[in-house]
């Protein structure tokens, strides 16, 4: 294969709807040169003039990856959809091989395919995939006048996601459902979310969205509303929780330990701050573990982990963190343990409000450094016919990089 990298025997061809006709001199050579081809049935029936064997590719997906690893050093070609690095297979497979054993060869992908007939700008749309994740990852993108473009599994997926948009208030939407892009299957119909009603919509579809509607729209900043959470009262106020994420100081890609979660806030906001963030939260009381969950799932940060158990002893074999917060279940031994798992440089976060806990960050903090704030908040209340300042119980917050 004349652009193959010597030692690649895995070439990864995206493929469009119109079959052979849209893909490179590359990727036809690699095709016609191939020992074995693997792929989804929908994608092996865009070639039916194979000279090889062809290898359906299972479902689910990682269920392939041995299959294909047993055909290590054959001359083997994998069809995918579109570019293979963009919501695709390519990162999925590549990540179980040496990048001298792979090439691909991508065609344009059904994003780039649905801003050009729908006209949007493709940098400043949000683009999903869905095809086995919640409906829910949309509600931060839920904002009138915004766009998105979502790959669904299939037809009933579409009519599932307009009920969505229609629960959150925001039935008004435009609806374009796009169907088998850059085809001769070609389709794309529009709607609203709260008229949509075809029942004949085929594979592949991607739809597009224009947000309207009046329903709530989730606040970018640190610091959400409290009734965004279900809570039993057991969370961390909007301005403490403001500082405190502002005290863990999120950076993309890095995880956090949020030890005692209760509604799981903090972890739900720090995950907000951008989609590599990743978090566990645990906690000892089993509603309130459940209750965490489902908060992370309502707000679209379903990747939220939530260990049920006491800290220190459940904090074992877990990933390390950058990043640790106490929120419950303070104690020296807690912050022992801590000291002696965790690394160098990870940013540890604690707030207390008994006087017994205030009193060990103040040990903590003459003993190791850091920053120890004292927060006091009023906030205007009724008093009699006129208004007061009603005080909350003060906060301490010790905030220590080890």
């Amino acid at each position: 294969m004349s652009q193959t990298p010597e030692g690649a025997w895995l070439t990864i061809v995206g493929m469009g709807e119109d079959g052979p006709a849209g893909l490179s001199a590359a990727s036809r050579e690699a095709l016609a040169q191939a020992d074995i081809v693997t792929g989804p049935t929908r994608h092996l029936a865009l070639v039916p003039d194979l000279k090889c064997p062809r290898l359906t590719w299972p479902v689910p997906f990682e269920d392939g990856i041995a299959a294909l690893l047993a055909h290590r050093g054959r001359r083997v070609v994998m069809l995918v959809s579109g570019d293979p690095f963009w919501f695709g297979a390519g990162s999925v497979v590549t990540r179980h091989l040496d990048r001298a054993e792979w090439i691909a060869h991508p065609v344009p992908s059904t994003f780039t395919l649905a801003a050009a007939r729908l006209g949007w700008q493709i940098d400043d749309t949000a683009c999903l995939g869905l095809h086995a994740a919640p409906f829910t990852r949309l509600r931060s993108h839920l904002v009138s006048g915004r766009h998105a473009l979502i790959l669904v599994r299939d037809g009933d997926a579409v009519g599932s996601l307009a009920r969505y948009l229609c629960d959150q208030g925001f039935g008004a939407s435009s609806v374009a459902v796009l169907e088998a892009l850059g085809g001769p299957r070609e389709h794309i119909r529009h709607a609203t979310a709260a008229t949509l009603a075809f029942d004949d919509i085929a594979h592949p579809v991607a739809v597009g969205i224009g947000f309207a509607g009046d329903g709530a729209v989730l606040p970018a900043s640190s610091g959400l509303p409290d009734d965004w959470f279900a809570h039993d009262g057991q969370i961390s106020k909007r301005p403490i929780r403001a500082l405190t994420l502002s005290a863990l100081a999120p950076r993309p890609g890095e995880t956090l330990w949020d030890i005692g979660t209760g509604s799981g806030s903090i972890a739900i906001e720090w995950l907000l701050t951008h989609p590599a963030m990743k978090a566990i939260g645990f906690e000892a009381n089993p509603d309130r573990a459940t209750r965490a969950h489902s908060n992370a799932q309502a707000l679209g940060v379903d990747r939220l982990r939530v260990i049920e158990g006491r800290a220190p002893d459940i904090l074992i074999d877990e990933p390390l963190p950058n990043a640790v917060f106490i929120g419950g279940g303070l104690s020296a031994s807690l912050l022992g343990a801590l000291w002696n798992l965790l690394p160098r440089g990870t940013r540890l976060v604690a707030n207390a409000v008994t006087l017994e806990s205030e009193a060990l960050l103040a040990q903590w903090h003459g003993e190791k450094g850091g920053t120890l704030l004292r927060i006091e908040l009023a906030q205007a209340a009724p008093l009699g016919s006129r208004r007061g300042w009603q005080a909350s119980y003060p906060v301490v917050q010790w905030s220590v990089t080890l």
